[in-house]
Parts: C-alpha cells; structure tokens; sequence
C-alpha cells in the first residue's frame, strides 16, 4: 500500500512530466500537431506567450523569495552579543558547584530512587 507523500510525490511527478510533454509539443510542434486542429493564433504569438508565462512566473517566484529573506531579516530581533552568552555561561557553570557545597548528604530516599531503573514505556 502506499502512503500520503508517496501519492502526492506520484501525482506531483505525473503533472511535471505532462506539463513538460505538452510545453515541448506546443513549443516545438505547433504547427504539426497543433495548429491543423486547433486555430487559435499563430505560431509565433503561442511561441511568445509559451515563453513568455514561465519566464514571469520564474521572475515573479524570485523577488517573492527576495520579499520573504528581507522581511524575514526586517522583522527578526538581532542576537545578544556573544559576551552576554559566555558570561550566561560561565555562570550557569558555576551555580552547581555551589549547589553541592551546600548539601553535604543526600537524603535517604534519593538514594532508593536513584538505583531504580527507570521503565520506558512501549509504543
């Protein structure tokens, strides 16, 4: 049987590839397999607009990218400097070995549960 992505992947290949056949056919075999049926405008204005529709989607897709990067770095709040992460740091390090200088022994019932394995549970 075949999952979801596996479907949509399938489909998704099938519409590029008849979109491919049919751009190459209209592109190039116009006249012949096209135009003899079907009249509906000459070769050289189907050859513009062939040309012409990708080219403004391709333009159209970059500056929308170019769009979402600028707004992306526009709307992002700039990042601490690094001397605030290393003292975050250095004093994240410390603070535990303070913490064991003050608890001399632990208490009896740590001591239980830490030998305890810890169970996981099946999924």
């Amino acid at each position: 049987m075949v999952s979801k992505d596996q479907a949509i992947g399938g489909v998704i290949c099938l519409v590029c590839v008849l979109v491919a056949v049919f751009y190459i056919v209209g592109l190039f075999g116009y006249e012949l397999l096209i135009q003899p049926w079907l009249n509906i405008g000459s070769f050289a204005e189907v050859k513009f607009w062939l040309i012409a529709v990708p080219v403004l989607v391709g333009f159209v897709a970059i500056l929308a990218i170019g769009a979402w990067i600028g707004w992306t770095m526009a709307t992002t709040p700039p990042p601490k400097p690094i001397e605030e992460i290393t003292t975050e740091m250095e004093e994240k390090k410390e603070e535990p070995k303070m913490e064991e200088m003050k608890s001399e022994e632990p208490a009896a019932g740590t001591m239980a549960e830490e030998k305890k394995p810890d169970k996981k549970k099946k999924s």
